[in-house]
């Protein structure tokens, strides 16, 4: 039984900094195995800068009091992670962690029925930013843990209590890693590679740090025993693969709806990993609403241009997808997107 549970707002802002400490341990070796859906070797750096962005807004000024609401700083941190996220890891994280927020606004305790809720939320809502998405990858992880949690919940018939909540943390990470570990056979390049997705692992990393901080357990170290490519520590298996040509445009952006989908059909035609995901939860005075922005294009110039066709964008970056194959380089500086 689970004896030291603490599902407040407080065990919010506690996973997301034990998220960021694991992803920053783990980072190196998310990056070795990062083959998919390009060979760039940088999810693990993506998710840590990430997750870093949005444990770091909840750091409280000492006049500051503590929000008790835990949608209220689950929607905090995930804002702060959509306006610095970074790659399609960083992009997708983002999304869940907004979405997640959202059935837990103005709840003070989470509840195995809330976890269901926000878990269903985000897994949907990951899915839908992507203009193509695809199995195999940290949405099949997240789908995954969000139909086990539902499951637990739906046979403990209203039950919210500690022990049901617990229940459905360690069913969600259970299916989480047999997910991870399914990846390898959804998608041709992980099979070719003998990898499991790194995405796939860092959002199971995540998840267990969630179980870790809700119910005062230790992290599951156990869980990564056994993945394939990610317990060996011989160099970078990305680096092997061809490079990538092309670069990944992110920014932000003011959108009415219609201009919204008009901006995805015209990036879908010239690109790929099209992820769009509103920022905030309403509109502005002119109806329009805050976008995040992401794709992968063989030149910005077009993509950049579609998007100021459209409107004025900010927090524009762009990077190259190939990358100096040198493994000492990407775990000291990383492939900052």
């Amino acid at each position: 039984m689970h004896t030291k549970v603490a599902a407040n707002a407080l065990a919010m802002k506690r996973w997301l900094g034990k998220a960021e400490t694991a992803l920053g341990n783990h980072s190196d070796r998310l990056n070795a195995i990062n083959i998919f859906p390009v060979a760039d070797g940088d999810t693990g750096t993506n998710l840590y800068l990430t997750v870093r962005a949005a444990a770091r807004s909840l750091v409280l000024r000492e006049d500051q009091p503590a929000p008790v609401d835990v949608g209220e700083v689950l929607s905090m941190a995930g804002q702060a992670a959509m306006e610095e996220a970074r790659g399609n890891s960083g992009t997708l994280f983002s999304v869940f962690l907004c979405a997640a927020a959202e059935p837990l606004a103005g709840h003070t305790r989470l509840t195995s029925t809330l976890l269901s809720a926000a878990l269903n939320r985000a897994q949907i809502r990951a899915w839908s930013a992507l203009s193509d998405p695809v199995p195999g990858t940290m949405l099949s992880v997240m789908e995954a843990a969000a139909r086990a949690a539902a499951a637990v919940d739906a046979g403990q018939d209203g039950d919210d209590s500690n022990h049901a909540l617990g229940l459905a943390l360690d069913a969600a990470v259970e299916a989480a890693l047999a997910a991870v570990i399914h990846t390898e056979e959804q998608l041709d390049a992980l099979q070719s590679a003998h990898v499991v997705d790194a995405g796939g692992v860092g959002m199971l990393l995540i998840l267990d740090c969630l179980r870790s901080a809700v119910l005062g357990e230790e992290l599951q170290s156990e869980l990564l025993d056994g993945l394939h490519g990610y317990d060996v520590s011989d160099p970078h298996i990305h680096a092997s693969m061809p490079d990538d040509d092309g670069v990944e445009v992110m920014c932000t952006i003011s959108l009415s709806p219609l201009n919204a989908a008009t901006l995805r059909q015209r990036l879908d035609e010239i690109g790929e990993s099209v992820i769009m995901s509103q920022v905030g939860n309403g509109p502005d005075a002119e109806g329009n609403y805050r976008w995040r922005v992401h794709v992968h294009v063989p030149d910005a110039g077009p993509a950049v241009g579609i998007i100021r066709s459209l409107g004025e964008p900010s927090q524009i970056s762009i990077s190259e997808l190939s990358l100096p194959r040198d493994p000492d380089a990407v775990n000291t500086g990383g492939h900052e997107r």
